[in-house]
């Protein structure tokens, strides 16, 4: 059985806490949306059906926000998001990153290898990076994984370790001619995601493989590095020190960069019951649930749904036969995670906020204690005493809401 870092007791807690702070707002969005479908003389307008809530949310998020990813690319070349990427892991995590092509053999020429080097000049890491689409050859999506974990006992030529090698892999548009690799900002918010898992595996200080980076962690903790590196998207001075046109230099509109903040809580009350429905139902039906009891499954859901939907669900719902991911992807028992590593993410996130994220020796001193806890203890120490070693004190929900906009925006952020 997978390990994990919350009980479920802990798990139906954390679900509750979002839930009830999710619910008033929850209800002006369904409101939000008969006023605008009213607007645009819909006949549905005064009684949405559930197959009416998804069409007038994506017609009220592009007339809000009218963000065309297509026409940002321009304003994101991977060059310049790598290199605004690897300051901000110097900044936060003291660490130099290097291109050493030709140290070790790739598959393919456009494949990267980088040296990850502490502040001396030191190797401490090294990592593949493969960022363009190859349809012939690579599946779709984005990932990382290890090619060599941390080790003492592995370790060869008289080193006192063996240093850890990770592979990053992504599907980005290949350059054309002097037009360089652009990027959506979903995108780039992927491969910040993506290199927070690399970061957990290759900053380790546990020399022990079995436990050293990304291994042996928890399954329900082991998205927080990669989710708090998404956060650093939306911080002003970094994106904007990211977004600039490939061509003229220029910076990306306050107004757009607004609309992106803006886009990212739109509708998150709903967001959030939505997710919170399939964990109650997942938890319940793997840790209470009696076969052959009063209720059946769909008794089950439906008792859940009553709580976790403004629109009551349809007698007829039958969402359980295609919820593959807790009966055949591997997510039973587990689906609350997605929340859960959520709020670690943003709890992290959360310490740089209330340091100041203009103060760089405050974030600097944060990032360093996040370097020394999070990344650097791995699977060698539960992941509710590594967070609190950073953190203080247990996890919580309140950062996550406030950055869902449904809690008062502090000061400090």
């Amino acid at each position: 059985m997978a390990m994990k870092m919350a009980t479920v007791e802990k798990a139906e807690e954390l679900l509750e806490k979002i839930r009830s702070a999710s619910w008033d707002s929850a209800v002006q969005d369904l409101e939000d949306l008969k006023i605008f479908a009213k607007e645009q003389h819909a006949e549905e307008a005064n009684d949405m059906c559930h197959w009416d809530i998804s069409f007038w949310s994506e017609r009220l998020r592009e007339a809000k926000y009218d963000i065309n990813e297509e026409e940002l690319r321009p304003f994101f070349s991977l060059p310049k998001v790598m290199e605004s990427l690897f300051a901000l892991a110097k900044t936060l995590f003291e660490i130099d990153i290097e291109p050493v092509d030709g140290l070790a053999p790739v598959w393919n020429k456009d494949v990267r290898f980088y040296a990850v080097k502490d502040l001396s000049g030191s190797p401490v890491a090294y990592f593949y990076f493969d960022p363009y689409s190859r349809p012939s050859e690579k599946r779709g999506g984005a990932w990382m994984d290890e090619v060599f974990g941390r080790s003492r006992v592995l370790a060869q030529d008289g080193s006192s370790v063996r240093l850890p090698i990770a592979h990053m892999v992504c599907n980005q548009t290949p350059p054309v001619g002097d037009k360089p690799s652009l990027m959506t900002f979903r995108e780039v918010e992927t491969v910040f995601h993506e290199f927070g898992h690399a970061l957990q595996h290759m900053l380790t200080k546990q020399d022990e493989g079995l436990v050293a980076g990304i291994r042996g962690v928890e399954w329900d903790a082991v998205e927080l590095p990669s989710q708090f590196m998404e956060n650093w998207c939306y911080h002003r001075d970094t994106l904007m020190g990211i977004a600039k046109h490939y061509k003229t230099g220029e910076t990306l509109s306050e107004e757009i960069y607004l609309k992106l903040v803006a886009a990212r809580t739109f509708r998150a009350a709903s967001q959030n019951l939505r997710q919170i429905r399939f964990a109650s139902s997942d938890l319940e039906l793997h840790s209470k649930y009696v076969p052959g009891g009063s209720e059946t499954i769909f008794d089950v859901d439906q008792r859940l749904a009553q709580r976790t939907q403004v629109v009551p669900p349809l007698q007829e719902d039958r969402f359980l036969c295609s919820f593959l991911h807790i009966f055949a992807g591997g997510y039973g028992a587990g689906y609350y995670s997605y929340k859960w590593a959520e709020v670690l993410s943003a709890d992290a996130f959360s310490a740089f906020e209330d340091a100041g994220l203009e103060n760089e020796k405050a974030v600097k001193e944060t990032g360093k204690r996040f370097r020394d806890t999070i990344l650097a203890l791995g699977g060698g120490r539960p992941p509710l005493q590594v967070f609190m070693d950073f953190r203080g004190r247990e996890p919580s929900t309140d950062p996550l809401l406030r950055h869902n906009g449904l809690l008062p925006t502090t000061a400090a952020s």
